[in-house]
């Protein structure tokens, strides 16, 4: 989704000195390190206590002396205190937790306030994006539940909500060369204007590995996993590869999926994943579309290559100055490294694409002679700033938000769309919606126009879509070939819908994106990669 989401509260920006005995992490913000927390867990006698120090410096310049959340040793929630000081100003609270109620002292922007709610026995205690040591209680309480976990969470000084474990996933980490494994629980949290998926990964023993809201760009890493030599083997197969991809200035670390019993030389398909997913396997919700999809056209002779992007994982260079243009040339550096191998049939290389990842595979095809073959998987017809639009005006009909409400957002982002392309007229909109918009990438996604792009294209062109999918509705995929049909130059485009899946490729049951987290079957449909590889296997038998 590409509608801007604000992040609420206040953000942790510039490192600082480790605290003795802490585990440090980095947070980001779609994708750009924004700032450090040190995080130091005791557990004794008296309980369970769980402390953090961080410096912010958005949307204010931010010190977090000490926030700390104290409970029983059975997690009965006892108490907590912040100590911070923003923009110079002291910001303190202090919320002591007896009898089902928890009562909250403090002081913000001079004034002090009180605060008092019902609140759970066994209460979380979090913070609107600060104070996120505080999820490690929500990993230890996970870890060890005997089965199906429901938690409450109370957020200072705001109130309580519900958290929800919809499913785990036991993932592998890589640092460098080195493998360790870990368990990932992907979360729902029934917030007062709606649920809001996040996930959690931890060790075995519960330490908080990593945090993810995606909905807010927003990640919390352990900082030896944030390092550039780390990534998540969220998914794999028995052909994977690690290989590394010089490209100019920087390298792309990438998984090469190789068939087996190949023949000398074998077609291949480049994978490219949607916008907000750097990882090379393409997961969103549990789904690892990438890999999954790569195994299945190893299965069918097809050497597969999926790459972190640039400024993810293993993969060096800068996201938060990347276009879809400079994407597209990533891709052909890929193109040109598969080229030149012994095993590969330079003249059968395809590029796949997902969502975003379509748009970048048709710029990347229609200037990449080499490229013979663009599939494009739940690609959007529509011109960037409409597809922005559309796709907020999908949001806010899911929401429970007033009328009037729904109006100021909708100005709101069509003001942000006029000063991203003009760099006028940002008054009025808040810092962090200009720190998130106001970016190479975000103008490059405004100013795209399929129609346009589609016209150097000469290759040919399978389009599959999921009749379900509520992100890129199925008429985006019809208008996108519509297009490909009138204005490229190539003379074989194929649209493929398929029945009963959502914009993940997954089976669902509505499609939409409330219903990510809750998927039955949290894989790619064989429908989806069954029409990719009959449809490259007839392609590259044209061009043999």
């Amino acid at each position: 989704m590409w509608a801007l989401v604000a992040v609420l509260g206040t953000t942790v920006a510039a490192q600082q000195a480790p605290t003795p005995g802490a585990t440090g992490y980095t947070v980001f913000l779609r994708g750009s390190p924004i700032g450090h927390e040190d995080v130091t867990v005791r557990t004794d006698a008296t309980g369970i206590s769980i402390t953090s120090e961080a410096r912010a410096s958005l949307p204010q310049p931010t010190t977090i002396r000490r926030a700390e959340a104290r409970y029983a040793s059975d997690w009965t929630t006892q108490s907590f205190v912040l100590e911070a000081n923003v923009s110079g100003g002291d910001v303190t609270a202090r919320s002591t937790f007896r009898d089902g109620v928890v009562l909250t002292e403090g002081v913000q922007s001079g004034a002090a306030y009180t605060r008092q709610h019902n609140a759970t026995a066994q209460a979380i205690v979090l913070m609107p994006n600060t104070f996120f040591g505080g999820w490690e209680a929500i990993t230890r309480r996970v870890t060890s539940a005997p089965g199906p976990v429901e938690l409450r969470a109370y957020v200072v000084p705001q109130g309580e909500l519900g958290l929800r474990v919809a499913s785990v996933t036991n993932e592998r980490m890589q640092v460098g060369k080195d493998f360790f494994d870990v368990r990932r629980y992907d979360l729902v949290l029934q917030t007062p204007t709606g649920d809001l998926s996040a996930s959690v990964t931890a060790t075995a023993e519960g330490s908080l590995v990593r945090m993810s809201i995606p909905a807010q760009a927003l990640d919390v890493v352990r900082d030896d996993v944030a390092s550039s030599t780390s990534r998540t083997q969220i998914s794999s197969n028995p052909g994977d590869e690690a290989v590394t991809i010089a490209a100019p200035g920087f390298n792309l670390g990438a998984t090469l999926t190789r068939p087996g019993n190949a023949a000398a030389r074998v077609p291949v398909a480049i994978l490219l994943a949607g916008s907000g997913i750097g990882d090379r396997d393409g997961t969103v919700a549990g789904v690892p579309m990438l890999a999954q999809l790569a195994g299945r056209l190893a299965d069918a002779g097809i050497m597969a290559v999926r790459y972190d992007k640039r400024g993810f994982g293993q993969s060096g260079g800068r996201a938060e100055s990347a276009t879809l243009l400079d994407y597209a040339e990533d891709v052909r550096t890929v193109v040109r490294w598969v080229a030149g191998r012994k095993d590969v049939d330079g003249k059968r290389i395809a590029v796949i694409g997902h969502s975003e990842g379509a748009w970048v595979g048709m710029l990347a095809a229609a200037r990449e002679d080499r490229i013979a073959a663009l599939v494009t998987l739940a690609g959007a017809g529509s011109a960037g700033a409409d597809l922005v639009l559309e796709q907020q005006q999908a949001a806010l009909d899911q929401s429970q938000i007033p009328a009037a409400e729904r109006e100021a957002r909708v100005a709101l982002q069509k003001q942000i769309h006029a000063a991203v392309l003009t760099g006028k007229g940002w008054e009025g909109v808040p810092l962090p919606l200009r720190r998130q918009a106001d970016t190479p990438w975000f103008q490059s996604v405004l100013t795209f126009d399929p129609a346009k792009s589609i016209k150097g294209v000469r290759q040919p062109i399978l389009l599959v879509h999921g009749a379900l999918d509520k992100q890129v509705p199925v008429g985006q995929a019809e208008r996108l070939t519509d297009l490909a049909r009138k204005e490229s130059k190539s003379k074989a485009v194929e649209l493929v819908v398929v029945r009963g899946v959502n914009h993940l490729l997954a089976p669902a049951v509505t499609g939409e994106v409330a219903e990510y987290s809750l998927l039955p079957d949290p894989n790619v449909s064989a429908d989806v990669s069954t029409a990719v590889t009959t449809w490259l296997a007839k392609t590259f038998q044209a061009v043999k």
